[in-house]
């Protein structure tokens, strides 16, 4: 599941198709149906993913440009350069933190029943329902 969402496919059948632009997720799979906001507050998870990711570059880009220029770092390309890791990277690496944050949760929170069905519903009709 982590493999097809690195790639920007659906978690749960590999579906290319999943967003309508570089950003932008659909609301279901158009190939499975499976709905990809689980529930109110699910993309918490992704956040968190997109920030520890963005960290990490920062904390790279920072201690490499410290060791690279030591024993006298230029600060003020340092703090432009950080700076601008910390704009970039949280909108490059969007995508994919959603994507990786729906494939660990899948993982251990599979699908229910009704969530099965429902999906089996929209892949069967080929396009998504109204829930109710």
């Amino acid at each position: 599941m982590l493999g097809r969402s690195i790639s920007r496919h659906c978690p749960r059948c590999g579906s290319k198709r999943i967003f309508a632009n570089w950003a932008a997720l659909k609301e279901f799979c158009p190939t499975c149906g499976f709905k990809f906001e689980r529930e109110p507050g699910y993309w918490v998870g992704a956040l968190i993913i997109n920030m520890a990711v963005a960290l990490f570059v920062f904390l790279v880009t920072l201690v490499g440009g410290i060791a690279l220029k030591w024993p006298d770092p230029p600060w003020n390309v340092l703090s432009a350069v950080t700076i601008g890791v910390m704009l970039v990277v949280p909108i490059v690496f969007y995508p994919w933190s959603k994507g990786i944050w729906m494939a660990i949760e899948l993982s251990y929170h599979k699908l229910e029943e009704k969530e099965q069905f429902e999906a089996s519903l929209r892949a069967a009709d080929g396009a998504p329902t109204a829930e109710g």
